[in-house]
């Protein structure tokens, strides 16, 4: 079998914010969603044993806009850094299969 010898595609700098954008927007979404379904389901059961009418806009404001904030702050911490530092490896990499051509 022929050794097939391709080069590496060069990384794109630019693509890092659109992903971190994408990847931090996703998972604050699931994570808002989670947080007000679980929210949702905490005021129910605490109001059936206190015995009153449970406020469900307490489960946005209170319960799952700040866990997504949270949580969407630290993805694209995260997201950020795992991207910045794939980028660089990736662009070391190409570096040395380019030199060593």
């Amino acid at each position: 079998m022929p050794a097939s010898k391709s080069l590496a595609a060069k990384p794109r700098w630019y693509l890092i914010p659109m992903r971190v954008l994408l990847v931090t927007f996703l998972l604050t979404l699931l994570s808002f969603a989670v947080s007000l379904l679980l929210g949702i389901l905490g005021l129910v059961i605490a109001a059936g044993l206190r015995g009153f009418h449970p406020n469900m806009t307490a489960a946005y404001r209170h319960i799952a806009l700040p866990v997504a904030a949270v949580v969407g702050a630290i993805v694209f911490i995260s997201a950020s850094v795992i991207e910045i530092r794939h980028y660089r490896q990736t662009k070391a990499l190409a570096e040395i299969e380019r030199i060593s051509h």
